[in-house]
């Protein structure tokens, strides 16, 4: 467990400090990577910058405590047990940086920003962090103990040991851990369509449910929130060639038939309204949107609504991508959101802006960091001068902001997709 931490000199009084969590499905990632250098965000807004690294795939996401015994028991969580240290340190040690405890505002992305949504439902979280941000956030994705020790059982015949064996664990070397970890990473996804092999789970100790519905029971801890999606989210995965995201109409169905299967009493959408819903999208596109809708937007809109009864929640969507991404169909998919946050466009890894596009780019990466920055400063996303008022959730209008060439307050924007889900969540269990 380590952090990172970009400290501004200068300026009065204690700053307001942003805790970022690292996407990668919870198996890769760093709070190291280039994308992540937090020189261009802190010094944007006068803000403490720290990045966090927490242990990844069967060292934080593997449930062993099934197998507890008296003689023997094991963490469950680890990962999130590692972020809520992350955040205890941040409130006793970052005075000595400049920084407020009093104002830290949790943000992150994909698998990062699932552990922000799970951390809103953790109870030890209460009090260390005063706001959150969760860009794509895989909500609904966390899992209950009877999958959890499914996983836990294909981890130990990988490595060709029995429950009797677990307490051999520890002596395993941790490249034969890492090449089993990668397999069922590899696997999972193919086998069940719509999951993960290793995430956070409802463990009834450091989680006692699930996320999305303790937020619309009203249980959620009662931060501002700015909580969503990219547009094409799953567009990435397509590029990638990536089984992480089911948007074929054999996965798609496969998913739906698993979920019916594994829980009879959630009422799912029907293959007739969900056909109504994206009946203007042809070929991929529609395996594309549906992917994307139930592994971001809706889990997203989902929890949006339960927060807004507790606490501001302020809904929005990444619509921008650069020439090159129009020309390749990507849009703005997974994670091309994260240059515009971090202000770190045309970095290492970044080929966006190879056919142009920089001005236009760097004006929306200015005007997210501002918002951004200002909601970490005073819990309010405002925005340069001119821009639209961004209006905090609410199920009278659902106002969302569409961040593109230039951002629009928009009115129930997922109307469609919404009504054809329905109000009760589909949970990956």
């Amino acid at each position: 467990l380590t952090l990172n931490i970009w400290a501004p000199t200068g300026g009065a009084g204690a700053k307001p400090v942003m805790v970022w969590l690292h996407g990668g499905a919870y198996v890769l990632g760093s709070g190291s990577q280039p994308f992540y250098d937090g020189n261009r965000l802190a010094d944007s807004g006068d803000v403490v910058i720290v990045t966090v690294n927490y242990r990844l795939g069967a060292f934080g996401f593997l449930d062993l405590s099934v197998f507890n015994r008296p003689t023997s028991t094991f963490d469950s969580n680890i990962g999130l047990r590692d972020v809520l240290a992350a955040l205890q340190w941040v409130q006793d040690n970052i005075a000595a940086f400049g920084g407020d405890p009093e104002r830290v505002t949790l943000f992150g992305e994909s698998a990062g920003a699932g552990l922000v949504t799970t951390l809103l439902a953790v109870p030890a979280a209460k009090g260390l962090f005063s706001a959150a941000i969760a860009q794509s956030s895989p909500a609904t994705s966390v899992y209950d103990r009877g999958r959890a020790e499914v996983m836990a059982n294909a981890m130990l015949h990988e490595l060709g040991m029995g429950t009797g064996e677990v307490n051999q664990l520890r002596q395993v070397p941790v490249p034969k851990l890492i090449a089993a970890t990668k397999k069922l990473f590899d696997e999972v996804p193919v086998r069940n369509p719509g999951t993960l092999a290793f995430v956070p789970f409802v463990d009834g100790d450091v989680l006692p449910d699930y996320p999305v519905k303790v937020a619309r029971e009203g249980g959620s801890h009662p931060v501002p929130l700015i909580i969503g999606t990219n547009k094409q989210e799953a567009a990435l995965f397509k590029l990638m060639r990536s089984p992480l995201m089911p948007i074929t109409p054999k996965a798609i169905t496969s998913m739906f038939d698993q979920i019916a299967a594994e829980q009879p009493d959630l009422q799912l959408p029907t293959e007739e309204t969900l056909g109504e819903a994206y009946a203007k999208l042809r070929g991929s596109a529609r395996g594309l949107t549906i992917a994307s809708d139930v592994g971001f937007r809706m889990p997203s809109v989902w929890l949006a609504e339960g927060h807004s009864s507790v606490a501001p929640a302020y809904l929005y969507r990444f619509d921008y991508a650069t020439p090159l991404l129009k020309l390749l169909l990507v849009g703005a998919a997974h994670a091309t959101e994260l240059g515009y946050v971090w202000g770190n466009l045309g970095g290492p890894g970044d080929f966006s802006l190879r056919l142009g596009g920089a001005k236009t780019a760097k004006a929306v990466s200015k005007r997210m960091r501002t918002r951004w920055v200002n909601f970490a400063t005073h819990a309010k996303p405002t925005g340069l001068e001119g821009e639209p008022e961004w209006l905090p959730y609410q199920l009278t209008d659902r106002p969302c902001l569409l961040i593109n060439e230039r951002d629009k307050l928009v009115y129930d924007v997922d109307k469609r997709a919404r009504l054809a889900w329905g109000d009760e969540p589909v949970n990956f269990r």
